[in-house]
């Protein structure tokens, strides 16, 4: 008996067949997957701003990471860094995904210099910087969702995740396991810290995902799961 021979064929059989069984343990899961939760909705979208961009900007049919950098956005550069290299590099192939900074007018040609510094000669096709007055800027981030205010100067490192129907996406749930082990209170995320790595580079991609996910299933009629609201959390708590 060859047994040189028959070992070859063990381990043939083995390196087919283990990716093919890891697919099957993966292929349920994949189908019912907990979507990204609808925290907000009817969030308005650019008709009274302005973009140095051929086409329209706007938020409605597009996946879209929505942000504020204010009226110094050099000196806060590191936000757009961030967003830069750990999300946009990492999604900008995707179908319909954009990145949306919102200005004050008059910072144009800031905003010039802050494309160069970030762009690293890569052309930057899917990020879009939109300007509009101050209050229409504030009438825009008062129909979000966040626990923070803007800053004097239009700023804030909070950047939100749009869905293409105009609703903002996050988590109706933000507790660790070991928070819901003890019960802890129920707290949401409605944002993701630009300045804080860990915040985007875990919770933000992985959000991105469940909601590239979701509409990618939608295309292909694989989608059938309820999304959750922020209003059936609150009818769930006072139930």
């Amino acid at each position: 008996m060859n047994y040189k021979k028959i070992s070859r064929y063990v381990v043939l059989g083995i390196l087919f067949f283990l990716p093919v069984t890891f697919l099957l343990f993966l292929y349920p899961a994949t189908h019912n997957y907990t979507p990204l939760e609808i925290v907000n909705t009817s969030v308005s979208d650019l008709q009274m701003f302005q973009s140095d961009a051929e086409e329209t900007i706007e938020l409605s049919n597009h996946i879209t990471v929505l942000g504020f950098l204010g009226g110094h956005p050099n000196q806060n550069t590191t936000a757009a860094l961030n967003i830069k290299e750990l999300v946009y590099d990492k999604f900008k192939g995707f179908k319909k995904f954009q990145i949306v900074i919102v200005m004050p007018f008059g910072t144009e040609k800031d905003v010039e210099k802050l494309r160069n510094e970030i762009s690293a000669y890569e052309d930057l096709k899917f990020w879009h910087f939109v300007f509009g007055e101050p209050s229409n800027i504030q009438r825009l981030y008062f129909s979000l969702k966040s626990d923070q205010e803007l800053s004097e100067e239009l700023y804030t490192p909070s950047v939100f995740i749009i869905d293409k129907d105009l609703n903002q996406r996050g988590r109706l749930d933000d507790r660790t396991d070991r928070e819901i082990e003890k019960n802890n209170t129920i707290y949401s995320l409605y944002s993701y810290n630009s300045i804080e790595v860990a915040d985007i580079k875990n919770k933000m991609s992985d959000d991105l995902r469940i909601l590239f996910t979701e509409y990618r299933q939608k295309r292909k009629g694989e989608f059938n799961s309820d999304i959750r609201r922020a209003d059936d959390l609150i009818g769930d708590e006072e139930n």
